[in-house]
């Protein structure tokens, strides 16, 4: 009887043991689980706390012994690069925060797209550029719950109506507490969102959190804090149905000239946003824009933003490589960003013979070279690549505004960089684009010509279709603070929606006179 007793007692007292420990818990998950990612927890006293995710993406950890707030944060396994630097392929990370804890008890903590970005407003809010700053340099003990108020309140109304078609009412959900299970609301809407993180000019350093749809439509991302842009979870769930089922898909990698743009940015719009509706209604090609603003082919791929659209690539597809703009940022001298853009953006255009240039070592460097990546990577998938020059900047001879205050001059290319301090290599990167066309028998979309010709043709006018939004017109409140894009300070890069649309017709046209792409002339609009 004593030896049972005894025995009993032991079990209780390792239930009991068992039973006190504090649990943390939850899923790594974005559009798919992160499974075998790292997990790493930091507490408001600086201890650190790691573990890993299974194949669901699920971890489980006793954290006795750590203080609230919690600091989480999930590095996919697949990448050797860290978080935060972009010179090289950017490891896929995530971050949440937990702010309180229930002692020997099961709690949950989420790390997903929606968690991230609610750190990043936070981490906005105290200072530092994105979440990746904040994970790597703050201070949990700095956080109180009311940093949390207006960033839950953002992502509840921003996901209201797509909870409620759900079935979910958005005020019971936090994305971090909430807990999570396979085919439930969370994972059904998570389905259809791209998730990444941006880039911060002077830095360098990986910047806010960026969601879109699965058509690549923003939902934040325009700045570290605010209201989410509306979500429509019917039209996104419809458009990934098209885009997987779709007979051919048309892959636009790209930079701001031919991005797609927030709601609240009309009536600015890219090319590549409007280029859907110049293809026939049967044509059976779906339009994936997943061009971004400020990126150059280099850091297009390391960022990861040509990895979003190349899982969906099959062979028969196109991709249209359209880079050129921000490949010229190569100035070392320019003052606070002039290193990080050497470092990230900078691309090096061929030299008069045609021969890449790029620093000893550093082949990646070489604009011929970066824009082959993308016509290998086409190819090894069975897709067929196409190159494009670059839209047309309205500048003249001099670099000056065009067609300004009567002056009546002529846009001609500013795609070169002579020889001057701060530029390691001069050259010609529409050249450049036509060079490496020739070698690889990729077909040419010559846009900068189709361009500079249009822009010539509307000399009084230009500014209805590039960015040149009347401040005080109601419709569009946002140019109301802008210091450019206005009548008064036109941009004379990116375009307006007339502009945009006269662009895609400009594509049109060249693709009809392309004998390589008579194919892809057969399914678009006359």
């Amino acid at each position: 009887m004593y030896k049972r007793i005894k025995l009993l007692t032991l079990l209780c007292t390792l239930a009991t043991a068992a039973q006190a420990n504090t649990l943390l818990q939850g899923v790594v998950l974005a559009d798919a689980p992160f499974s075998g990612a790292l997990v790493q927890i930091t507490d408001s006293s600086g201890q650190h706390l790691s573990t890993q995710t299974d194949n669901a993406g699920r971890y489980s950890v006793v954290i006795d012994g750590l203080h609230p707030p919690l600091l989480l944060s999930a590095k996919a396994p697949d990448v050797t690069t860290d978080c935060l630097h972009n010179d090289k392929l950017r490891a896929r990370c995530m971050a949440s925060l937990l702010m309180s804890v229930q002692k020997e008890a099961a709690n949950t903590a989420n790390i997903t797209p929606f968690s991230d970005r609610l750190v990043s407003e936070v981490a906005g809010a105290l200072g530092y550029i994105g979440p990746q700053q904040w994970v790597e340099k703050g201070r949990p003990a700095d956080l109180n719950p009311e940093l949390l108020t207006t960033p839950l309140a953002n992502f509840r109304r921003g996901m209201e109506k797509a909870f409620i078609s759900l079935g979910v009412e958005s005020a019971h959900i936090d994305p971090v507490t909430t807990p999570i299970v396979s085919g439930d609301a969370m994972t059904a809407i998570l389905s259809v969102i791209n998730h990444n993180r941006g880039y911060d000019n002077n830095s360098g350093e990986a910047g806010a959190t960026i969601l879109t749809d699965s058509a690549y439509r923003p939902i934040v991302g325009l700045q570290n804090s605010g209201p989410w842009e509306p979500f429509d979870l019917k039209q996104a769930r419809q458009d990934k149905v098209n885009i997987t089922a779709a007979a051919k898909r048309i892959l636009i990698v790209s930079d701001s000239t031919a991005a797609t743009y927030e709601v609240s940015r009309l009536p600015r719009m890219g090319w590549g946003q409007v280029f859907q509706s110049r293809l026939r209604a049967d044509s059976g090609i779906v339009v994936l824009n997943g061009s971004r603003a400020g990126r150059s082919s280099r850091d297009f791929y390391n960022e990861g933003w040509y990895q979003q659209m190349g899982r969906y690539l099959q062979p028969g597809d196109y991709v249209f490589i359209a880079h050129g703009h921000n490949d010229q940022n190569c100035d070392g001298e320019k003052p606070i960003r002039g290193a990080a853009d050497v470092r990230n953006l900078c691309t090096y255009p061929n030299n008069a013979d045609g021969k890449p240039q790029y620093p000893h070592g550093h082949p990646e460097l070489s604009f011929q070279h970066s824009l082959e990546r993308y016509i290998n990577i086409a190819r090894e998938k069975g897709a067929i690549p196409v190159l494009f020059t670059p839209t047309t900047r309205v500048k003249n001879a001099a670099g000056k505004t065009a067609y300004q205050h009567g002056v009546q001059d002529v846009v001609v290319s500013s795609h070169h960089t002579p020889a001057k301090p701060g530029y390691m290599f001069s050259g010609d990167y529409i050249e450049t684009i036509k060079q490496t066309a020739e070698q690889n028998q990729v077909p040419l979309i010559d846009l900068e010509q189709e361009t500079i010709a249009f822009a010539n043709a509307h000399p009084n006018d230009w500014m209805d279709y590039w960015l040149a939004v009347d401040a005080n017109d109601p419709r569009y409140p946002w140019y109301k603070t802008q210091k450019a894009g206005v009548r008064t300070n036109p941009d004379t890069t990116h375009f307006q929606q007339k502009g945009a649309e006269a662009v895609a017709q400009l594509v049109v046209q060249r693709i009809y006179q392309t004998p390589q792409l008579q194919d892809l002339a057969d399914k678009l609009n006359p």
